[in-house]
């Protein structure tokens, strides 16, 4: 069971903080492609803001309307304008109702856009997904790759939906405010601003120490999404072994570091709102004295210090939202920093300038001194020479980690050479695209893959413009129609996401179907039989022996029984080819095959 604490920050320290402004001007870039709709939710968002900042000052003269009515009335000089502040409340509830449509308005609008960018990075994904060179996933869990898909993403659609409309409001009605305070009273304005600097310096420095944490949440998210699908993916080989103590200690160990990064975001982060509030009640006790004595000195009316009281709150609100907001930002960015990296990965190169054809091609295939290491400082394939005629069988025996599998690989253009050439047709492989090289190969392997849909969806994968005669016919010849007959609902029958609701070897019963259809002028068989019973393999062996005739077939078997009618064996060990020909001739041979041969014969007979 491999280990997860190889990842980022898996030795237990916490991940630096990336380049926050890169990723930021990465992001905002995607909203360049929106301006139209970024200009309707900043006017909205601006016209919400005017409408409900005018709120208080329009209070403030209804309170010393009353105020001056009351006095008016105690020295019997006339009484209170019920008429002016009826009216008055008239337009202060008109000026709320229409602010919160426009509050509505610019929501919906940045609702989509969130979504729509939301979309379109799925999309990059999943293209960038089919275009990574396979040495990507074979460093990578599924569950991290998984992770940037979905929580990444859906981090980010978060974000984008929430923060944007909220920096926008929060910086227009601060500045909004501001002006209003300095038609009412400058001395009292520069007061409350004098509190900004002190707020921005407190959030710098939250959020300086936060950012580092909110990027290892991100990361370590990403490895519990790996551990936990491949637990639960061989949940049966755990329990088989006994091994779910050290299976919930590993989850432990990432669930504790997952734990601790975010418990230090989130604790930094929410340290805000109570400091914020603390320098908001700063700013009410100033306004009180300072407010008290001027009403004293008659420099300003009552109602002018309630106005100025609400427009403190809402100024040390708005400072407190930014504030908050900061925190889903960091997340934005640790969440997006990881998709832009993705996104920019080196690719494998799927096409070339002037390729070459595949039209015409046979499968005459020469390998002209390949060497190849999925490491370049650990060759495995050393110096391969080899020449296979068309419509040859081609077996490649030898004990495990000679090379077998990864020769193959390098026939389907996985991985790039270290040095030498792969011909076809004596033309080098590199001069066509991967994917015309890839639809001359059909390919069945030992481990299984079917997904979650019909058995007449999963056969049609071969080719899929197929008829359903032409998939009973695959299914036929590899006898596998009968089995298909008996199920309760058919070729409809819908396999689940495990495709465990049918047998090990009818799977490998249907994969060769698949590739039957497929109909490629190459086959690959990498113990292709090798999850099947012998009156199986029996049947299997009669239809892909019809399959190979007249096409060029490479098979990898273990069991050297079943390839005693090859056209060519050929023996690996440690990466090069140390002996070749047919069946009869390596035995006489009495060499490394035939001891390979004679053991496996000994096997059986014990």
């Amino acid at each position: 069971m491999p280990s997860f604490g190889h990842g980022p920050g898996g030795n237990g320290a916490p991940e630096k903080a990336k380049n926050f402004g890169k990723t930021l001007k990465q992001l905002l870039s995607y909203l360049k492609d929106y301006k139209l709709a970024m200009f309707f939710v900043i006017v909205f968002a601006i016209g919400s803001t005017i409408l409900l900042i005018v709120g208080p000052k329009i209070l403030g003269n209804i309170t010393t309307e009353i105020f001056n009515g009351l006095m008016r009335k105690v020295t019997n000089t006339g009484g209170i304008d019920f008429d002016l502040i009826n009216h008055t409340v008239i337009i202060l509830v008109g000026l709320y109702l229409i602010s919160a449509l426009f509050s509505a308005i610019q929501g919906i609008i940045m609702a989509g856009v969130s979504n729509d960018i939301s979309y379109r990075l799925r999309n990059s994904l999943s293209h960038k997904i089919n275009k990574l060179p396979m040495k990507y996933f074979d460093s990578k869990t599924h569950g991290e790759v998984l992770s940037i898909v979905t929580n990444d993403i859906d981090t980010l659609s978060q974000a984008l939906n929430q923060s944007i409309t909220t920096i926008i409001t929060s910086i227009s009605t601060i500045i909004g405010i501001v002006i209003m305070m300095i038609s009412i009273n400058i001395p009292m304005t520069i007061a409350v601003v004098l509190i900004v600097p002190l707020c921005m310096l407190v959030l710098r420095q939250i959020v300086k120490k936060s950012q580092k944490y909110f990027a290892m949440q991100q990361a370590y998210l990403g490895h519990m999404n790996g551990h936990v699908e491949e637990i639960y993916g061989g949940h049966d080989v755990v329990k088989a072994f006994n091994a779910e103590e050290e299976a919930i200690e590993k989850f432990d160990h990432i669930n504790q570091t997952l734990y601790r990064s975010a418990w230090k975001s989130q604790f930094l982060s929410t340290t805000m709102h109570p400091i914020m509030q603390f320098i908001g009640n700063l700013g009410y006790v100033v306004i009180s004295i300072l407010g008290g004595y001027m009403v004293i000195r008659e420099r300003i009316e009552v109602g002018d210090i309630l106005s100025f009281t609400q427009y403190v709150r809402q100024f040390t609100q708005q400072i407190n939202q930014l504030s908050q907001v900061m925190n889903t930002v960091q997340s934005a960015v640790a969440a997006s920093e990881r998709v832009f990296e993705f996104l920019e990965l080196e690719e494998e190169v799927q096409e070339i300038e002037n390729p070459l054809s595949t039209e015409g091609l046979h499968g005459n295939i020469e390998f002209d001194h390949v060497s190849f290491g999925y490491n370049p400082n650990k060759i495995i394939i050393k110096d391969f020479c080899a020449k296979v005629k068309d419509g040859q069988k081609i077996a490649i025996v030898g004990p495990t980690g000679a090379g077998k599998t990864t020769v193959v690989k390098l026939l389907m253009r996985f991985y790039e050479l270290n040095s030498g050439r792969i011909l076809i047709e004596g033309k080098d492989m590199t001069k066509f695209n991967r994917s015309d090289i890839r639809r001359m190969f059909g390919m069945v392997l030992q481990d299984t893959w079917l997904f979650n849909g019909t058995i007449r969806d999963n056969v049609r994968y071969g080719k899929l413009d197929a008829t359903d005669t032409e998939v009973k016919a695959a299914c036929h010849t590899a006898s596998v129609d009968h089995f298909i007959k008996t199920l309760p609902d058919g070729y409809d029958m819908v396999l689940n996401e495990e495709a465990d609701n049918v047998s090990g070897g009818q799977k490998q019963l249907l994969t060769i179907a698949r590739v039957i259809l497929a109909n490629p002028k190459i086959l690959i068989l990498d113990e292709a039989t090798s999850s099947v019973d012998t009156r199986t393999e029996i049947l299997i062996q009669e239809a892909m022996d019809k399959l190979m005739e007249g096409r060029t077939s490479f098979i990898i078997a273990h069991r050297l029984s079943t390839i005693k009618n090859a056209d060519l064996i050929l023996v690996m060990n440690e990466g090069d080819i140390i002996e070749q020909g047919t069946h009869e001739e390596l035995l006489k041979k009495n060499g490394f095959y035939a001891n390979l041969y004679n053991s496996q014969f000994e096997e059986v007979e014990e």
